[in-house]
C-alpha cells in the first residue's frame, strides 16, 4: 500500500475492505491520508539535496485526490479475474526460465532486438479543429521472441500490427521532437493538446511526431478493458514495452532517412517517460531526452497500486515478476543520450509515480541530470513552471538554438 507523503513522511495504510468498495473508499482515504502525512513530514523533516520538502496546501490534497481517482479508474478498467491471474502466474515462471536461459535477465540490452529500417509509411492530412496534422501509419513487423511465453496471445492482438503516429512537419529540414504519450492516451486530440504540439511546431520551428503506443488509441480495437498497457498481465507488459521500443526505433530510422542531418530529441510523459528512457538507453545519436513524471518499474507500480489486500494469493506471483520488471527497466541499461541532454521533471505530490521510489532512482542512475520539481500531482505537469522548464531544456540541449517565436494569430490551444 502507498505511503502518504509529500517528499517524505509517515506511512498511512488503508484497512482491508472488499472490492468494489475499495475503489470507492480509496481516493478519499488516500488523499486525506496523504495530506495529513505531508504535514507530519513537513514539520519533522528538512529538505534534502535530492528531494525538497514544501509546505502542504489544499491544492496538494486536490492534486492527490485527482491522482487517486485516476488510479481507481485504472483499477476498475484493468482488473482481471482470478482465472486470468492463474495463467499469468504460469507465464511468469515460464518467462523467468525462458529469458534466464537467454541471459537477458542479467544482460537486458540483448532483449531489445534491433528492428529493420522503416522505408514505407502511409501519411494523410487530417483537418480537425483547431489543428491540421498528418496521420502516419506503417506495418510494425514486431513479434515476440520465438517460444516466449504469451507470444501467441500477443500476436492475436491484430490491431497492434499497424503502428500509428500524429505528425506536424515543415517543408524544409528542421529538428525533430518525438513526443511519447502516457497511459490512456494515444488519440490525436488528447496527445496534440497535452504536448502543446502546435506551439512546439510553430513557435520553436520543430517537426513534431507523436507515436501511438501498443494497446492505445486505434491499436486497442476489439480488445477487452482488462487488456491494457500497463496492466495486471506481466507478460503483456513485457511485450508491450518491447513492441513500443521496436516501433519507435523504426520510426527513428524513417526520420533519419527524411532528414539525415537534423537532430532528434524526445519528450515523454509518465508511461511515455518510461519508454523514452529505454529508447535513450538503446539508440545512439539522440540530442535530448526529457522525461516527465517517468515510471521506471511497471511491476513496482502494480504492487503499489493494484489494490491487493494482505494475504492476497497474487503476492507470490508479483514477487516472481519483479525480475521481469527489472529486465525492462531503464535502471538495467546505461543512458546513451549526452548528459547535457538529459532532463527530468516530476511532481512532489505525485500519487501514481512515487517521487523517491521511481523518479529519484532514475535521476541517480542517469547521473543526476537537471531536474525540476513542481508541487503538484502526477496530472499537474501542465503548470507554467513545467512549461518553462521544457522550453529551457530544448534550448540547453541544443535541439533548438533560439527562444520560441510566438505566432501572431494569438495563443496556441494545442
Amino acid at each position: 500500500m502507498e505511503d502518504a507523503e509529500l517528499a517524505g513522511g509517515t506511512a498511512w495504510r488503508l484497512p482491508v475492505v472488499p472490492k468494489p468498495l475499495y475503489n470507492v473508499v480509496k481516493p478519499f482515504a488516500g488523499a486525506s491520508g496523504f495530506y495529513a502525512g505531508s504535514w507530519l513530514g513537513y514539520l519533522t523533516r528538512q529538505a534534502t539535496a535530492d528531494l525538497p520538502v514544501v509546505r502542504p496546501s489544499i491544492a496538494h490534497a486536490r492534486d492527490a485526490f485527482h491522482d487517486e481517482l485516476v488510479l481507481a479508474g485504472l483499477r476498475i478498467l484493468g482488473s482481471a479475474d482470478r482465472r486470468a491471474f492463474a495463467r499469468v502466474e504460469r507465464e511468469v515462471q515460464a518467462a523467468l526460465d525462458h529469458y534466464g536461459e537467454a541471459g537477458w535477465l542479467d544482460r537486458p540490452e540483448g532483449f531489445f532486438t534491433p528492428p529493420p529500417p522503416l522505408t514505407e509509411v502511409t501519411a494523410r492530412t487530417v483537418k480537425t479543429y483547431p489543428h491540421t496534422h498528418e496521420r502516419v501509419s506503417f506495418d510494425s513487423g514486431y513479434e515476440p521472441h520465438a517460444s516466449a511465453p504469451g507470444r501467441d496471445r500477443w500476436l492475436s492482438y491484430t490491431a497492434n500490427n499497424q503502428a500509428h503516429a500524429w505528425l506536424l512537419r515543415h517543408d524544409e529540414p528542421r529538428p525533430w521532437l518525438v513526443c511519447v504519450h502516457g497511459a490512456l492516451m494515444g488519440r490525436p486530440m488528447i496527445d496534440l493538446r497535452l504536448f502543446q504540439a502546435e506551439r512546439l511546431h510553430k513557435d520553436f520551428g520543430l517537426n513534431v511526431i507523436l507515436p501511438v503506443l501498443p494497446l492505445h488509441g486505434p491499436r486497442r480495437h476489439n480488445l477487452p478493458n482488462s487488456t491494457r498497457f500497463p496492466g495486471e498481465d506481466a507478460l503483456d507488459n513485457v511485450h508491450s514495452t518491447a513492441h513500443a521500443v521496436w516501433d519507435i526505433r523504426r520510426l527513428l530510422s524513417w526520420i533519419r532517412s527524411q532528414d539525415p542531418e537534423s537532430p532528434i530529441g524526445f519528450s515523454g510523459i509518465s508511461l511515455g517517460g518510461y519508454i523514452t528512457s529505454l529508447v535513450a538507453s538503446i539508440d545512439d545519436g539522440l540530442t535530448c531526452a526529457i522525461l516527465g513524471v517517468p515510471a521506471i518499474d511497471l511491476v513496482d507500480l502494480l504492487e503499489r497500486h493494484g489494490g491487493l489486500g494482505r494475504g492476497d494469493v497474487r503476492w507470490p506471483t508479483i514477487a516472481l515478476a519483479r525480475r521481469l520488471g527489472r529486465m525492462v527497466s531503464p535502471l538495467a541499461l546505461t543512458p546513451r543520450v549526452p548528459h547535457e541532454g538529459r532532463f527530468i521533471y516530476a511532481g512532489l505530490a505525485d500519487r501514481i509515480v512515487h517521487p523517491r521510489e521511481q523518479v529519484i532512482r532514475l535521476w541517480e542512475h542517469w547521473g543526476r541530470p537537471e531536474i525540476s520539481w513542481y508541487p503538484g500531482g502526477h496530472t499537474g505537469f501542465r503548470s507554467p513552471p513545467v512549461r518553462q522548464f521544457l522550453d529551457q531544456a530544448l534550448l540547453r540541449s541544443g535541439l533548438v538554438h533560439d527562444p520560441p517565436t510566438p505566432v501572431m494569430q494569438g495563443p496556441c490551444r494545442a
